[in-house]
């Protein structure tokens, strides 16, 4: 006899809870509860005794390197740390019309055309609609299987029958399995579906790629332990209206956490951008106050960016500040820390700091860059055209020392920069020959002097 139950999901955690919560103790969102119905079946009878696994010793445990498979964009296999994994499960997440599916079908069409034999799963548009896409692409000369389905009972039969070495479904929020009793895209519904992908993925030894929406906060739909079950997670940033499209690596177990991939948004699809230092500097003006290049490590590739910073007198009585692509507090700590160790007085003003391009940084490495635009825009005087910054600023006023400090110089002196603003630490321990002219500076106080 099947016995019903009643629960409540957090839509953001996948929280458990008897009862309906207003704030869902877990992740602390609000309003995030919905009731779903579990069916569950009561069986008689002793159970059998299932055979105990027995330990091994990680001496005895044999290692190899796992096969890769390219996929024919260096972008996405730097991103997945060298190709595909033969039985691996990864998530692919981004904003509506942001280029997943388009993405993943250019990887289906290149692994098709080599020869191996690829299934495409889609429960939200038709065969006709997915090949009215794929002319747009290119030429499709191998084998590439196409089923529109959302009964996971029928989609395992029919991956079973096809017997795929690469898959993708698109997209997990509209899979269902008769399993489970509540509605497509719950949070039931979307752990169970990833669960039987998982044992799929492991059993036949099949590459699978799941697509899934995104929240308005810019995060996975569904429960926080589908990431956690997945071996790779990668999300799709900046917006639909932009050209240039950022892939970046947030969870990865075969490869390097935090590597970015650079698209760029074609008519016949994404094209992948061999130099983004470059793409990201297209355009920067010259001798303008307020604009500094900084350069920040992305998994193991530098990345030369600009940072603009606007400081005006404000009008109001409290001044605004914004920050567009950087964390708005860690702007406001830099601003204090110029107020109280330099003595700059910018509680009467309002500041405005944007990341040109559309990427998302986070790295301590920019922050004497954000330091140095604030002050140049407050002071109107412009940093020198070919100058390059980067630096860690503590609450001391002190600038400490980054990693990978050498890469970043050759980095810069291969786009043409003569003249380079870094912590002293890392002048010292400069193990490379460069032309560039090296400014090391140990606090905040030296680095407005170069202005």
């Amino acid at each position: 006899m099947a016995k019903v139950k009643t629960v409540y999901f957090c839509q953001e955690c996948g929280y458990e809870s008897a009862k309906w919560m207003g704030q869902c103790p877990a992740c602390k969102t609000w309003n995030t509860f919905v009731e779903e119905r579990l069916e569950t079946t009561q069986k008689g009878g002793a159970k059998a005794k299932k055979a105990l696994a027995s330990p091994m010793n990680i001496i005895e445990v044999s290692t190899k390197e796992e096969e890769r498979i390219p996929t024919g964009i260096q972008e996405l296999d730097r991103v997945l740390g060298g190709g595909i994994v033969r039985g691996s499960l990864s998530l692919v997440g981004g904003d509506p019309g942001i280029g997943k599916s388009t993405l993943l079908l250019q990887v289906c069409r290149n692994l098709a055309n080599s020869k191996r034999k690829v299934l495409y799963i889609s429960g939200e548009e038709s065969m006709h609609q997915i090949k009215m896409r794929a002319s747009r692409i290119g030429t499709f000369n191998g084998e590439l299987l196409l089923l529109c389905e959302t009964d996971m009972d029928t989609i395992a039969d029919g991956i079973i029958k096809a017997k795929p070495e690469f898959l993708v479904v698109d997209s997990i929020q509209t899979m269902y399995s008769e399993a489970v009793s509540s509605a497509a895209g719950s949070v039931s519904q979307v752990r169970e579906v990833t669960s039987r992908l998982m044992r799929i993925a492991k059993e036949h030894n099949i590459a699978i790629f799941i697509v899934g929406h995104v929240t308005k906060e810019g995060v996975v739909a569904g429960p926080r332990t589908l990431e956690h079950m997945v071996d790779t997670v990668l999300y799709f940033e900046g917006e639909r209206q932009a050209v240039y499209r950022i892939l970046r690596s947030v969870k990865n177990r075969f490869g390097s956490t935090n590597e970015i991939g650079v698209f760029e948004m074609h008519q016949n699809g994404l094209m992948e951008v061999e130099n983004p230092s470059q793409i990201m500097l297209n355009g920067r003006p010259v001798d303008a106050p307020g604009s500094v290049v900084v350069c920040s490590i992305e998994g193991t590739r530098p990345v030369l960016i600009e940072i603009q910073a606007l400081v005006s007198p404000t009008s109001f009585q409290i001044p605004r500040r914004t920050a567009v692509g950087i964390d708005y507090n860690r702007v406001n700590l830099l601003m204090a820390v110029l107020e109280k160790r330099v003595g700059m007085q910018l509680g009467g003003c309002d500041a405005y700091v944007n990341l040109a391009g559309g990427m998302r940084l986070g790295e301590p490495a920019i922050d004497l860059g954000i330091i140095m635009a604030i002050a140049s825009s407050y002071k109107n005087q412009p940093l020198p055209e070919d100058a390059i910054i980067f630096g860690e600023v503590g609450l001391v006023g002190e600038i400490r020392g980054v990693s990978q400090a050498e890469q970043r110089i050759i980095e810069a002196e291969k786009m043409g920069f003569h003249t380079c603003i870094l912590p002293k630490a890392n002048v010292e321990t400069m193990r490379v020959q460069t032309k560039m002219r090296l400014i090391g500076v140990s606090n905040v106080r030296e680095a407005l002097d170069q202005i």
